[in-house]
């Protein structure tokens, strides 16, 4: 998603709350819809470049610099 690939992922677990908008979800046990969604990156540029720019803006919401900041607020909470 950080390289604005279009990404297909699980539907399950905590995937589609990390993925987002910025991807489409299918069932990991869903064969054709894989599938099928690859053939539709493939064959629809509008698709892909909107994928593309979904996968972008989801990812920038993540960083190490948020992710360690948001880490020590925790230890900081916790340990008073």
């Amino acid at each position: 998603m950080a390289c604005g690939t279009p990404v297909i992922t699980s539907n399950i677990t905590s995937l589609p709350e990390v993925a987002g908008d910025g991807a489409i979800t299918v069932s990991p046990k869903d064969y054709e819809a894989i599938g099928s969604n690859l053939l539709r990156l493939v064959e629809d540029e509008e698709l892909y470049a909107y994928m593309s720019r979904r996968a972008l803006e989801r990812a920038a919401m993540y960083s190490w610099d948020k992710t360690v900041k948001e880490t020590l607020e925790v230890y900081r909470r916790v340990s008073l």
